[in-house]
């Protein structure tokens, strides 16, 4: 998943699908993928859009009040994709990517 674009507001969340976060005010709530999507399609988010979400909102929150432990965490979060996306490359190459498989 890419980087949120600077511009955009912290409560808009177009990077993922829309029928899967929902932004009621300062409530947000995210449907979860249920099941490997081979088998079930995609019908929720991953974790990593969770960790999105809060990213951009580190980032919003950050350029109002920018300090140290905002960029310790946005940095540690960034640091928490790239994990997830090498994860993903790995069980892509030993083909389980998708299943319910090690």
């Amino acid at each position: 998943m890419n980087a949120a674009p600077e511009s955009r507001p912290y409560n808009d969340f177009s990077f993922i699908k829309r029928e899967f976060v929902k932004v009621d005010g300062s409530t947000i709530t995210f449907k979860i993928q249920d099941g490997p999507i081979k088998e079930f399609g995609i019908n929720g988010c991953q974790v990593d859009a969770i960790i999105e979400v809060a990213k951009d909102m580190l980032e919003s929150f950050n350029k109002r009040f920018p300090c140290q432990e905002n960029e310790y965490a946005i940095r540690s979060l960034s640091e928490s994709l790239a994990a997830l996306e090498v994860r993903k490359q790995n069980r892509e190459k030993r083909g389980v990517e998708g299943h319910d498989k090690r």
